[in-house]
């Protein structure tokens, strides 16, 4: 919930199109606190708005869910720690994912399919074992 505030924090800093980016993956990253509260059969609208405004406040870094309880916890009593290194990968992995998916949807969508060459305005439609390959090919 910290990364999420923090890229909340940093997207009003940045105008335009370019504070998309940050207001999503934060949104993706709120995923995480929402989900345990679920599991935990609490009131999700009310804990989440609790959670935030804790983040907002100095100090307030170190506030999460108490998933055995249902409610917000310091996680430093609790015992809960993620550490640096393990969370930052996670992040990273997710990041690289997602792009990769949005490249193999470009490359799949942006296919052309060839004119006919006899007459007609008419595109052909293309077979697609034309394209990639008859199975049978080897």
């Amino acid at each position: 919930m910290e990364i999420a505030h923090r890229l909340n924090q940093n997207a009003k800093n940045i105008s335009g199109l370019e504070q998309k980016p940050y207001r999503a993956v934060a949104f993706a990253l709120e995923a995480i606190p929402r989900t345990l509260i679920q599991n935990c059969g609490a009131d999700v609208i009310r804990i989440l708005t609790s959670l935030r405004a804790k983040h907002a406040e100095e100090g307030g870094s170190f506030y999460g869910i108490d998933g055995n309880a249902g409610v917000i916890a310091d996680m430093r009593t609790v015992n809960v720690w993620e550490p640096l290194l393990v969370k930052s990968q996670v992040i990273k992995t997710a990041i690289e994912s997602a792009c990769m998916l949005l490249r193999i949807d470009d490359h799949v969508s942006g296919i052309k399919r060839p004119e006919k060459k006899s007459g007609g305005d008419e595109q052909a439609k293309e077979d697609p074992a034309e394209t990639f390959g008859d199975a049978r090919d080897g």
